[in-house]
């Protein structure tokens, strides 16, 4: 089975964000970025069907800041291949045109499966998966936590659902899925076998075709929150607490007594 998973880095939320002057992005001076957390998963997914019925695991990524470490951890992890769609990519890529880039690029690769992350960090719509199912006519699941193959030409796709309900799909290959979460945690690549892949492989570079659309939305004002205040720890018996939290929602005109 030949499975793709497109990836991207994101800013690292663990550290602090600012916005630029303009008001309209990051700063991106100091930013620290790291490769997408559910891209993670869509490549552990495909590495346990790899590992589990064999195949080979693709990644694929738009040439953007700082990918090349995230393309080399992939291989690292278990990847067979790591490509790199290179393009005017460096301003930033909208959901609509990295599905376009990256479907021009995936028709001409053997694809049987293609896993990307659910959604990304700094996306607005987490369209990605679906733009691209759509480009290239292919059927799409999303929200998948697990995938198994059903047969020659399937594979069954598991949602989660509220109150622990599990669904299953079967998908007729080739089709696109949105990996929400692995069956297992995404395994983790040592930085010396990062640097030793990144000496002895080396990267493929595709260049992206066709005109890549607008976005479909963009930013007008950026700003990190405000803060509104400090908060109100109430603390005694629960009857206590109940009766306070009560007292205060009548003062602000919440509740009538």
């Amino acid at each position: 089975m030949e499975i793709i998973v497109p990836v991207k880095v994101v800013p690292d939320l663990v550290e602090e964000l600012e916005v630029d002057p303009e008001g309209r992005a990051l700063d991106r001076s100091f930013l620290k970025l790291r490769l997408n957390e559910f891209d993670e998963h869509a490549v552990e997914e495909a590495l346990l069907l790899k590992d589990k019925h064999g195949g080979r695991v693709s990644v694929v990524a738009l040439d953007t800041e700082e990918i090349d470490e995230a393309l080399y951890t992939c291989l690292a992890k278990g990847a067979d291949r790591a490509i790199k769609v290179s393009g005017d990519f460096a301003a930033g890529v909208p959901s609509h045109a990295a599905a376009v880039a990256l479907a021009s690029v995936i028709r001409g690769l053997p694809h049987d499966l293609i896993l990307t992350g659910v959604q990304a960090a700094d996306d607005r719509d987490g369209q990605v998966g679906i733009l691209l199912a759509e480009a290239l006519g292919l059927p799409h699941v999303s929200v998948v936590s697990g995938v198994e193959p059903a047969g020659q030409r399937a594979v069954t796709a598991r949602q989660e659902y509220a109150g622990g309900v599990m669904a299953e799909f079967e998908v007729d290959l080739p089709c696109v899925l949105g990996i929400q979460a692995a069956r297992e945690a995404p395994r983790y690549a040592p930085v010396s076998k990062v640097r030793q892949v990144m000496k002895t492989v080396k990267l493929e570079e595709v260049p992206a075709t066709g005109e890549l659309p607008g976005p479909g939305s963009t930013v007008v004002r950026l700003a990190k929150p405000e803060s509104s205040g400090t908060a109100l720890v109430l603390e005694g018996s629960p009857e206590e607490v109940a009766d306070r939290l009560f007292s205060i929602l009548q003062d602000k005109g919440f509740v009538r007594a």
